[in-house]
């Protein structure tokens, strides 16, 4: 490393830590009211428009109207999570248990924040990190990393304005070298690292406590119960939104037998596209390049990527998926894997037993632990993916790459980063949130002993092993 870079990191570094130390004494109130403000440095329309014009012209990934409703609708439920939490001094009292909670700061947060998501996911993190009474330092991508330098300009004037330290949200020194990034990530108290595998596994191995989230790759099921218009409707409107730059897209439909043929004249009528088998080849030579996801096709419309790859397909402006048939899973499948486009995988299968094989069998190429999709009316089905798939979140009837990231008709926390479990090598199996952003003190009290008696734990066990009974 360039002493330079080290130096500059540590400049930032320093002064987070002056800010972090005024802002750990800010009452919930004062908190709150820094959490407003940064929201309003994103949602405020002129802002919103800005960044997501940003975005999309620096990055060259997605498009300025779906960026703008992420950029709103994102920070927006987040705000609602937000509105009431307790963050600050005791946050939860146990009488019976003799436990008082006190959530604490972690201090600095480091986070890597990737490409497809310039404004949203930083926006997301830093108001998660202020909710704690942290500061938080972002480490952006190359591509992304100007979307990033306005947002946090953007961030620090609302921060001026509420009277709170503008150091309290900073960005590595521009241009961000792999370098500066590694170094900040030993230094501060806590990583959040979104993006590449490569930046998870980077964040895992710095030596500072990290959280990091999986792969995506969605699979979807519909089954012969679905509504099947709406499970179409649903998943031309999750596929095609941002251009797919969400790891919350749906990369492959496996549907039942029964509802194959009906489900693909509904998926043409809200606008996907099923290519022949010359269209098909085409398409896979122009997506993949030696192995590699081709980054000029990535994160475009369809009717892009149709132009760009020399399909015969007609590039109508209506249409916004492409589909293409499979049977084959795995390295030499690329359509079985993430594909960063509006481009759907699709399987057919006998019946729902049948369709659980197969997400199995993706998952376990690509995607294990994020989440699955399915569309049916019976309940039992969704029972039986959280029972037996590696997954860490299965959505039910809904327009996946919106509620797998919380919506506001769910119940998860609204995030840009999705923990995957153990399956997808993380250390959370929920969405990021604002309280894994927390250190947490318990006071303990002595209470009256909880003994129990031996038959009251072992009784069942001798009576069913025919053990003979024993005193204390």
């Amino acid at each position: 490393m360039q002493p330079n870079t080290e130096e500059a990191v540590n400049e930032v570094l320093a002064r987070a830590r002056v800010a972090q130390r005024s802002y750990a004494d800010y009452t919930q109130q004062q908190v709150d009211e820094v959490v407003t403000a940064l929201g309003w440095s994103i949602m405020n329309p002129a802002n919103n428009a800005e960044l997501a014009d940003k975005a999309v012209v620096d990055t060259g990934l997605g498009n300025v109207e779906d960026k703008i409703t992420k950029n709103h609708r994102k920070t927006l439920g987040l705000l609602r999570d937000l509105n009431g939490a307790k963050s600050v001094g005791v946050i939860a009292e146990y009488p019976e248990r003799g436990l008082i909670e006190i959530a604490r700061p972690v201090g600095v947060v480091g986070a890597i924040v990737p490409s497809t998501n310039p404004a949203a996911t930083p926006a997301n993190k830093a108001i998660n990190a202020l909710k704690g009474r942290n500061a938080i330092i972002l480490a952006p991508s190359p591509k992304g990393a100007e979307c990033c330098k306005r947002l946090v300009e953007f961030m620090q004037q609302e921060l001026k304005r509420v009277g709170a330290p503008i150091d309290l949200v900073q960005h590595l020194p521009l241009p961000v070298s792999r370098a500066a990034t590694q170094w900040m990530m030993q230094q501060v108290d806590l990583v959040v690292a979104t993006g590449s595998q490569n930046n998870v596994r980077a964040a895992y191995a710095s030596g500072t406590p990290a959280i990091g989230v999986g792969a995506g790759n969605v699979v979807s099921i519909v089954d012969e119960s679905a509504d099947i218009d709406s499970a179409a409707e649903k998943i031309v409107i999750s596929k095609s939104f941002d251009n797919a730059t969400s790891c919350s897209s749906e990369n492959n439909l496996i549907i039942v037998d029964a509802v194959y043929d009906q489900m693909l004249r509904a998926l043409a009528e809200h606008g996907a596209v099923l290519l022949n088998d010359e269209d098909r080849q085409r398409l896979r030579s122009a997506l993949w390049i030696e192995g590699k996801l081709n980054q000029d096709l990535i994160a475009k419309s369809a009717t892009q990527i149709a132009a760009l790859s020399g399909l015969e397909t007609s590039a109508e402006e209506s249409m916004r998926v492409l589909l293409v048939e499979a049977t084959g899973v795995g390295p030499e499948h690329p359509f079985s894997g993430e594909k960063l486009s509006p481009v759907l995988t699709l399987y057919r299968v006998k019946d729902f037993d049948a369709a659980s094989r197969m997400a199995n069998t993706i998952m376990d190429y690509q995607g294990k632990g994020h989440s699955i999709s399915i569309h049916t009316a019976l309940d039992e089905r969704a029972m039986y993916l959280g029972l037996h798939l590696p997954v860490c979140r299965v959505i039910v009837n809904q327009i996946h790459c919106y509620a797998t990231g919380g919506s506001f008709d769910n119940g998860l926390p609204f995030s840009l980063s999705m923990g995957c479990g153990t399956w997808g090598k993380n250390n959370i199996s929920d969405n990021l949130n604002y309280k894994h952003y927390l250190n947490t003190t318990r006071i303990v009290r002595q209470i009256e002993p909880q003994i129990p008696d031996l038959t009251e734990i072992f009784g069942g066990y001798w009576q069913a092993h025919g053990i003979e009974p024993v005193s204390e």
